[in-house]
């Protein structure tokens, strides 16, 4: 395999290489990068900072009026517990709860706080059109 090292005009070091060579680095850099996050993930995972859920547990998700009403049962935590430990009223909670209200990214921290979820996990998809 030919390699030529050069400079560009502005002194830049420079490597030209075969391109079939040039594809076989960047994927194994793709595939070291993939091994980095598993591993990432598996200790997430492991320390549960993450959880995994099972395919029971997104067909629940689905079919609940909200993802924070899934997380809140997942938690087992009634309204009024959730309501307190985020320090939110409970009108402000069930509204949210059951989609007749939004809150604000405040509200929705102290949600994902006291449920121990990132705000992204509370946040509905978008209906599809």
């Amino acid at each position: 395999m030919t390699i030529v090292r050069t400079q560009t005009p502005s002194g830049e070091s420079i490597v030209i290489m075969p391109e079939a060579e040039f594809e076989r680095l960047a994927a194994l850099a793709e595939d070291a990068s993939d091994q980095q996050t598993l591993a990432t993930s598996q200790t997430r995972l492991a320390s549960g900072e993450d959880e995994m859920l099972s395919e029971a547990d997104l067909d629940a998700m689905r079919h609940a009026p909200s993802p924070l009403a899934f997380w809140r049962a997942r938690r087992g935590l009634s309204t009024t517990e959730l309501a307190a430990r985020s320090g939110i009223s409970h009108a402000a909670l069930t509204a949210t709860e059951d989609g007749a209200g939004t809150s604000d990214i405040v509200v929705l921290r102290a949600l994902a706080d006291a449920l121990a979820v990132d705000v992204e996990d509370l946040v509905p998809a978008a209906p599809v059109t």
